[in-house]
C-alpha cells in the first residue's frame, strides 16, 4: 500500500504457519532438511517506510517488548543488505515496525518482518523485486518463503519453494500463552532427523482435503518443543475444547493453531478463549490462496 501524500509504503508482514513440518535429514554444515506445508495468515505485523533526512527505525505495538532497534534487528539487516546491493538508489529512510505477533513463537515474525521490509524498500527505492530471495536467504532460511507470501511447500533448508496455485480458505485461530522457545534448542532436542517426507498434496484441494492430508502428517518439532516446555500442552488442550477440526503447533512453537469450519466458528472460539484467558495472545484469522 502506497500513501501518495505521506509517500509511505506500508505492508503487512503476515504470520507464517507451518500446517505440517517434517524433518527429513541434516546437512554436513548442520542445517536441517525440512519439508513443510506453509500458509500465511491475513494477520501480522506491519512495516512502513517513508522518506527521511537520516535513517530512522522505531518499533511499536503490543509485542514491542525488548526487540532491539539496532543493526541486530532483521528489519535493519534487510535495509542494509538491500542498500549494499543498490547503493545508488538507497536514500535515507524512516522505517516503522508495528509488532503484533509474539516474539520467538514459531510463526515467523522476524522473517516475515524482514521480507516485508525488503518488499517495501524495493518499492520505495524503485528497485525491481528480482533477486530479493537471494538477499533474503542470506538473512534467514525462512525469509524467501515469507517473500512468496502464499501457500507453498518448502523443502531443503526452506529455500526450495513450490507454490500451491489453488488453496482453500481455512478459518483459523492462533494462540500463544506467553511461550518463547529457542528454535536452535528445539532442533538440538530432536530424537530423530531422518523422517519420511510429506505425502503428495492433491491439486486444488478443498478444506476437507487439507484437513485429511494434515491428519496423515505431523510437526516433527513438537515432541522436542514439548520436552523443553511441557506446558505447551496447555495451549493445545484449550484449543481442542473449542470444536476445532484440527489442532497443532506451528513451527518450533510455542504458538498453536486450530482450523474451523467457518470464519464465524473461529471468531466465536477466539472470543471464548480471550474471555477465559485474557492474558493470552489470541487471533482469529484465515489463510487462502492469496496469502495475507
Amino acid at each position: 500500500m502506497l500513501d501518495s501524500v505521506e509517500r509511505t509504503t506500508s505492508l503487512i508482514a503476515p504470520a507464517k504457519i507451518n500446517l505440517a513440518l517434517h524433518v527429513t535429514g541434516r546437512r554436513h554444515d548442520g542445517y536441517h532438511l525440512l519439508e513443510s506445508l506453509v500458509v500465511f495468515a491475513n494477520f501480522g505485523d506491519r512495516v512502513s517506510v517513508k522518506r527521511s533526512l537520516v535513517d530512522r527505525f522505531e518499533i511499536s505495538g503490543p509485542f514491542r517488548g525488548d526487540l532491539p532497534e539496532d543493526e541486530t534487528n532483521l528489519v535493519i539487516r534487510a535495509r542494509n543488505a538491500l542498500r549494499a546491493r543498490f547503493p545508488d538508489k538507497a536514500d535515507p529512510v524512516s522505517i516503522h515496525l508495528e509488532k503484533h505477533l509474539p516474539i520467538s513463537s514459531g510463526i515467523g515474525g522476524g522473517s516475515s518482518d524482514a521480507a516485508a521490509a525488503l518488499r517495501a524498500l524495493a518499492a520505495h527505492w524503485n528497485i525491481e523485486p528480482d533477486g530479493l530471495s537471494e538477499i533474503g536467504l542470506r538473512l534467514g532460511a525462512d525469509v524467501p518463503m515469507c517473500l512468496e507470501g502464499k501457500p507453498l511447500i518448502a523443502r531443503g533448508i526452506g529455500d526450495e519453494i513450490e507454490p500451491i496455485a489453488a488453496f482453500p480458505h481455512l478459518p483459523m485461530v492462533l494462540v500463544n500463552f506467553g511461550i518463547s522457545i529457542s528454535t536452535p534448542q528445539v532442533f538440538a532436542a530432536l530424537d530423530r532427523r531422518d523422517n519420511p517426507p510429506l505425502p503428495p498434496l492433491r491439486s486444488s484441494p478443498c478444506a476437507d482435503d487439507v484437513c485429511a492430508y494434515l491428519a496423515a502428517t505431523e510437526n516433527h518439532l513438537f515432541s522436542a518443543a514439548e520436552k523443553l516446555c511441557p506446558s505447551i500442552g496447555i495451549t493445545l488442550v484449550a484449543l481442542q475444547g473449542t470444536g476445532a477440526r484440527l489442532v497443532r503447533m506451528s513451527g518450533s512453537g510455542g504458538t498453536c493453531f486450530a482450523i474451523y469450519h467457518s470464519d464465524e466458528d473461529a471468531k466465536r472460539a477466539a472470543a471464548a478463549l480471550r474471555q477465559r484467558h485474557p492474558d493470552w495472545f489470541v487471533a482469529a484469522t484465515y489463510c487462502a490462496a492469496e496469502g495475507g
